[in-house]
C-alpha cells in the first residue's frame, strides 16, 4: 500500500549522492598522486586501465591478494582517527604479495558504510593514497557503498591488489632446509590481527578508555599504541631481492602468528624453531594485552604477531648481509630463530 502524498527519494531512505561526489571531489587530487604511467585512465571509470610494460617484464606472473582491517576499525572509530587504516589496508595487502616477491603494480579499495560522513572518507582514502605512493603502486581505483540498515554507524574497508613477479624469481618456500636461519624484521604493535581479543581484555576487562595514558605504554594511550599503522616491508623485500643474497622464504606474520603463517610456506620435511628470548624490542602493547588477560604463550604467539611482523628464511652463509641490507632499510632485523628436519610446523621456545 502507498503512502499517498509522501515522496520518497535516495536521500531520504539514506543514501546521499550528492555528499558522496562532493567529498569523492575533495580528495581526488590526492588520489590522482597515487599513479604509475602504466594507468591508461584516471579514477572514476568503470573499470581501471592498466598496461604491463613489456619492455620491462620479460616472463611476468600476476600475483594477487585481498584482505581486510578487521575490528581495528572500532578503534579508529572510538579514537575518530580515519587516515591510519588506509596505511593498514595497502601495507597489508603489499606484505601479502610481497613474501611471494611480487613488486605491488596497482590497488583497489571498497568502503562499505552505514552513513557516508566526513572526514572518515576523506581520511580513509587519503591513506590509501599516501601508502600507495610510498611503495610506487598505482590506486587504480575503488567502490564506496553506503548502505543504510547494513552497517548502522559502523564501516568496512577491504583492499584488492594486484602485483607482478618474474617467473624465475618467484619467492615459494621449497628451497628452505635444515640450517637455514629465519630473520625477524620488527612490528610496531598489532597491526591488522587480534583486535578482537585485545578489545575484550582492554576495553571490556580492564575497562580502559582509547585515551588512557598507561606507563606500561611508555606514555602512549592506549588508542595511540592500537592504532599503529600496519608496517610495510616491501622496501627489505626488495632491498635483499636486489642484492642477490639468497631469500628462499617469507612469511608474513598476520592471524594465526608464528604458529599458523610459518607453515604455509614450509616444505613438508622441516620444522622452524623460533627463540622467543631472541625476540627483541618486542612493543610494549603485547606485554600489557597478555598479562592483563592472562593469555597463555601460545595462545599470544598464535593470535598475535608478538613483535614479529615478517620473517625470511635463508641460508646461514647470507645472514649477516641479510641483517645488514633490512638494517640500511631502516627495519629493525635479527635472527630469531632455525629450520631444523621435521614435518612442516612451527613452534616457539623459550
Amino acid at each position: 500500500m502507498s503512502t499517498q502524498g509522501e515522496k520518497f527519494t535516495y536521500k531520504n531512505a539514506g543514501v546521499d549522492i550528492d555528499l558522496a561526489t562532493k567529498l569523492l571531489k575533495s580528495v581526488k587530487p590526492k588520489l590522482a598522486s597515487a599513479r604509475r604511467p602504466e594507468m591508461l585512465a584516471p579514477i572514476g571509470g568503470f573499470g581501471g586501465l592498466f598496461q604491463i610494460d613489456l619492455t620491462k617484464w620479460k616472463n611476468p606472473v600476476m600475483v594477487a591478494s585481498i584482505d581486510g582491517v578487521g575490528t581495528k576499525l572500532m578503534v579508529a572509530a572510538m579514537m575518530q582517527q580515519y587516515e591510519s587504516v588506509g596505511h593498514d589496508i595497502v601495507n597489508h595487502c603489499v606484505n601479502d604479495i610481497g613474501v611471494q616477491g611480487a613488486e605491488p603494480v596497482y590497488f583497489l579499495d571498497y568502503i562499505g558504510i552505514g552513513k557516508l560522513r566526513s572526514p572518515l572518507y576523506e581520511q580513509v582514502l587519503s591513506g590509501i593514497a599516501d601508502a600507495c605512493r610510498e611503495v610506487n603502486c598505482a590506486l587504480l581505483g575503488g567502490e564506496t557503498a553506503e548502505m543504510p540498515g547494513m552497517y548502522g554507524n559502523d564501516f568496512d574497508l577491504v583492499g584488492i591488489i594486484t602485483g607482478m613477479v618474474e617467473k624465475d624469481r618467484i619467492i615459494t618456500g621449497e628451497k628452505i632446509r635444515p640450517g637455514h636461519v629465519a630473520i625477524a624484521l620488527g612490528s610496531n604493535g598489532l597491526h591488522t590481527n587480534g583486535f578482537s581479543l585485545a578489545r575484550r581484555v582492554l576495553f571490556n576487562s580492564c575497562r580502559y578508555e582509547v585515551d588512557t595514558k598507561l606507563k606500561e605504554l611508555n606514555g602512549e594511550t592506549v588508542g595511540e599504541a592500537l592504532l599503529k599503522p600496519h608496517t610495510c616491508y616491501w622496501k627489505a623485500i626488495k632491498a635483499v631481492m636486489e642484492s642477490g643474497a639468497s631469500l628462499d622464504g617469507i612469511a608474513h606474520i598476520t592471524g594465526g602468528g608464528l604458529f599458523d603463517n610459518v607453515p604455509r610456506i614450509l616444505p613438508s620435511n622441516v620444522d622452524a624453531v623460533f627463540s622467543k628470548s631472541s625476540i627483541r624490542n618486542v612493543p610494549p602493547i603485547f606485554r600489557l594485552i597478555v598479562e592483563a588477560g592472562n593469555i597463555p604463550d601460545e595462545e599470544a604467539y598464535r593470535v598475535f604477531n608478538m613483535g614479529v611482523g615478517m620473517v625470511f628464511f635463508v641460508p646461514a652463509s647470507d645472514e649477516s648481509a641479510v641483517l645488514k641490507i633490512c638494517s640500511q632499510a631502516g627495519f629493525d632485523a635479527f635472527t630469531c630463530g632455525k629450520i631444523v628436519p621435521g614435518e612442516g610446523k612451527s613452534r616457539v621456545e623459550a
